[in-house]
């Protein structure tokens, strides 16, 4: 019936209408986080190119390099595949690029027969992959949004625990990388050992550190700073995967706000529709009912027999009618 039916598209309109509340709700907080996690990103990154002056300058004053972290890359037999990904959904296709890009690389260490170990952040990673039975050595959780640098620390020192002990011979990162506001870019990098090997090994600018001295060594010292350095990176991937999320769920949730915007609109278009014929059905029944009675209202002796006449008197008695009573 139209009224059920109309009462239907009501329903319909109120609980969309809703969603639009949330998901507007929800961009808005993310276009708010975003701007800090872009700072933030920005902010790390002097520091990872400090850091990594002063280990040049270091190899310069005559340290020597050769640490684990350090060793040139020879034949890969184990894979270390560390991914970055968020706690939460509703980021539009953020987590699953990042995921299959993982997936990808896991995959085609199995084409090779290479064995493999797998390190998850964000809950989305570690769910996808122990969904399918693939074996994870560790899985960090819980700050995909707001990393810290302790948090970096954490990851770092189990994926240098891979590289030294576990027998891994080359760990990759994937995770994806902010250029902009409407622009991410899911990477995989070489994250051990480190890419910068070459210039270090080169020794840098001689003349940079020419007037400083080390205590208590040019190799203690870089010793020490190469842990730094690494979790340094991390960091500014931790950073960088953060305002990723954070932009594509403002611009998923700009998107889900918009449809939610053209549904409510269409469903208003057909709940009109809807009313309008509910209203012209009932102005022709009530055409109908009227044309009705006034076929019932015509001239009643059209309605009599044929055979009697029209007068319902009979004859004598219509006369005496007429005259009046014999009052003799």
């Amino acid at each position: 019936m139209p009224g059920a039916q109309e009462r239907v598209l009501r329903r319909r309109i109120g609980s969309v209408q809703n969603t639009k509340k949330i998901t507007r709700a929800m961009e808005l907080i993310a276009a708010t986080r975003v701007v800090k996690a872009q700072q933030r990103a920005n902010e790390a990154r002097p520091y990872a190119e400090h850091i990594t002056q002063v280990i040049e300058d270091l190899s310069a004053a005559g340290a020597e390099v050769d640490h684990p972290l350090l060793r040139p890359l020879g034949e890969v037999q184990r894979v270390g595949v560390v991914v970055l990904a968020a706690d939460r959904g509703l980021a539009g296709a953020y987590n699953s690029s990042v995921i299959k890009a993982a997936e990808r690389e896991i995959q085609a260490a199995r084409s090779e027969d290479k064995s493999y170990d797998l390190v998850t952040i964000g809950r989305k990673a570690k769910g996808y992959f122990a969904f399918r039975n693939y074996p994870i050595s560790q899985s960090f959780e819980g700050f995909s949004e707001n990393p810290t640098f302790e948090d970096a620390a954490r990851i770092a020192a189990r994926v240098i625990q891979l590289f030294e002990e576990g027998g891994c011979d080359r760990i990759d990162l994937v995770y994806t990388r902010f250029i902009s506001m409407g622009s991410q870019e899911v990477v995989v990098r070489r994250f051990l050992p480190l890419e910068s090997t070459e210039r270090i090994a080169e020794g840098g600018d001689a003349t940079a550190t020419a007037g400083f001295e080390f205590e208590p060594s040019a190799n203690a010292v870089l010793e020490s700073l190469l842990p730094r350095y690494v979790e340094s990176r991390l960091y500014a991937a931790l950073l960088d995967a953060a305002a990723s999320e954070l932009a594509s769920r403002q611009r998923a949730m700009k998107a889900a706000t918009d449809n939610a915007q053209e549904l409510i609109v269409k469903l208003t278009r057909k709940m009109n529709q809807v009313r309008q014929d509910a209203i012209t059905t009932e102005i022709m029944e009530i055409i109908g009912g009227a044309e009705a009675l006034s076929d019932d209202r015509s001239d009643p002796a059209e309605l009599l027999p044929a055979h009697l006449d029209s007068n319902p008197f009979p004859q004598h008695l219509a006369s005496r009618h007429a005259t009046g009573p014999d009052r003799t």
